[in-house]
């Protein structure tokens, strides 16, 4: 049976629960440890599908097609452990699933309540197929006191008196803030948080304190005997110059020794963090440098591209340079001329998205790109940009646009109402629900032998994970071919273009879907690392 660890948070939100769920995952796993990690999310919402970037950042998809919180993101990247849709539940999901059974007589006519039935629910959810891990980490959205949390926090309750001793152990991150104008930390805000954990029947065994100046010994001790902890078992937790640090600093801080003795596993094996250093070391001490313009519309929030700026950073990792990132909204280039903009980067990436706003802005970026010859990624809506682009500006298609925003003269890009996904026929209508008129999750894609991407991938067959509603029109895409902007990827069935590119192009590559998805600091994604080298190539230019 598995061990679960369960990370909870106090005072404020946004303190990093998710990273450093991943990051003590990474530590136990470094140490030999088969683990998992899961996500509950207190909101209504059924899944974050239909949440707007600005509220709650990307949406990171999972192989299976699930539409999770960007914290699995950080899982996956941390531990390589790919996620699943049953790594990720919301309120949402599971008073829904309650409400379903109940419909169906599921109950029996008995009265339907949060407790048992929707605690009961939520560790169903938490408990399914653990049988073969080590440690399942399991981490509770937003902040103990919420009151759309309490059913969860109630339900890991339940399972940490239901578990045999010493198989269940609760983490709590909290914050002990520095006051500027007292010059010293302030622990109040940490005992206030316990106490309401205390209240509701969980006593933290290890608190992982957030901080921006060290904590000392004595403020440690006095954390400790205030919320009845031992004061070992209170693990600072620094700001670092980069995340993939926070395995080796928890280490250093004992976080994993002292949740091991937790369990009684004292003489557990040491963790082998080579791998960690050495990515530490390429981060921190790179051999050169490049620019790279990110041309969207979210760019205010910058979680709203998370994967795809740790993507890029790997990309660097793997070519040993540090990728500075200029965030360029995309509106800006409708009213200014793009090469006051762009004049200096080594690279330009147009990424995903959904809608009108600043599409001309895009528009005009990948224009600049391939008439400059700069390197050029294109990711999903960024794809659609450039067969827009040289549909009119090559082709002289004018009018050529998408049918997402609009009755374009020439649709190059549209709905597509049905395709293949392994041996199922699948379709969709625009009057679907939002979710259903996706194409989500992993799609095999054939690359043209010969061809660029055939080459960075080296192989002709590859798996990617994608979430969008709108393709490429077949016809229109080998209309392009003849002015060189060539389909180098397809479905299996031949009916949807994955992957176009210009062979002439220094570096010219747009996809359909997502890449970053599948990026791992130990791993980076070779689109990724074979964009960066061609902007190392280009900066060598300039």
């Amino acid at each position: 049976m598995a061990r679960l660890i369960f990370i909870t948070g106090g005072v404020v939100s946004s303190l990093g629960k998710g990273l450093a769920s991943a990051a003590l995952g990474a530590l136990l796993q470094a140490r030999g440890y088969k683990v998992r990690l899961r996500k509950l999310d207190p909101y209504l919402n059924v899944d974050p599908g239909t949440m707007s970037p600005f509220q709650h950042g990307e949406v990171y998809v999972t192989d299976d097609g699930a539409e999770t919180d960007l914290d699995l993101g950080h899982y996956e990247r941390f531990t390589g452990v790919s996620a699943a849709k049953s790594d990720n539940v919301t309120s949402g999901r599971i008073y829904q699933q309650v409400i379903d059974k109940e419909r169906k007589g599921g109950y029996l006519g008995r009265t339907v309540q949060v407790i048992p039935h929707v605690t009961d629910m939520i560790k169903e959810f938490v408990m399914a197929g653990t049988e073969d891990l080590d440690f399942l980490l399991v981490e509770i959205g937003g902040t103990v006191g919420d009151i759309e949390g309490l059913p969860f926090f109630e339900a890991i309750r339940q399972l940490g008196n239901e578990l045999p001793r010493g198989r269940a152990a609760f983490v709590h991150l909290t914050l002990v803030p520095f006051i500027e104008a007292a010059g010293e930390l302030k622990t109040k805000p940490t005992q206030h948080s316990v106490k309401e954990l205390r209240a509701i029947g969980i006593q933290p065994d290890v608190l992982l304190c957030r901080a921006s100046h060290p904590i000392p010994e004595d403020e440690r001790r006095k954390i400790g005997l205030f919320c009845n902890v031992p004061a070992e078992r209170v693990i600072p937790a620094l700001d670092l110059d980069t995340i993939y640090r926070v395995p080796m600093a928890y280490h250093e801080a004992g976080l994993d020794v002292q949740l091991l003795k937790v369990f009684g596993m004292d003489d557990a094996p040491p963790p082998d963090l080579s791998r960690w250093q050495q990515v530490v070391e390429r981060v921190k001490n790179p051999e050169g440098e490049v620019r790279i313009a990110v041309v969207g519309k979210y760019i205010q929030v910058k979680d709203s591209y998370k994967s795809l700026s740790e993507a890029l950073t790997h990309g660097g990792i793997a070519n040993n340079v540090r990728v500075h990132l200029d965030w360029i909204d995309s509106e800006i280039f409708e009213r200014d001329d793009a090469a006051s903009f762009l004049e200096n980067v080594n690279g330009i990436l147009v990424p995903g998205g959904f809608g009108e706003r600043g599409t001309e802005g895009k528009i005009q970026a990948v224009k600049f790109a391939r008439e400059r010859n700069v390197p050029f990624f294109g990711i999903c809506y960024g794809l659609h940009m450039a067969v827009i682009e040289a549909a009119r500006d090559l082709a002289g298609l004018d009018g050529a646009g998408t049918t997402e925003i609009g009755h374009p003269k020439h649709p190059v890009i549209g709905l597509m109402t049905e395709w293949t996904k392994g041996n199922e026929r699948v379709t969709r209508s625009a009057e679907d629900d939002m979710g259903g008129t996706m194409r989500l999750g992993a799609y095999t894609a054939h690359l043209t032998p010969g061809s660029r991407v055939a080459e960075v991938y080296g192989a002709t067959q590859i798996s990617e994970r994608h979430r969008h509603r709108y393709e490429v029109n077949t016809e229109y895409a080998k209309m392009l071919g003849k002015h060189g902007f060539q389909v180098s990827g397809w479905s299996p069935d031949g009916l949807l273009p994955e992957i176009m590119e210009f062979p002439d192009h220094p570096w010219f590559i747009g996809v359909q879907y997502h890449p970053e998805l599948k990026s791992r600091p130990l791993e980076p994604h070779p689109l990724f690392t074979s964009f960066i080298a061609a902007a190392v190539q280009q900066s060598r230019l300039v």
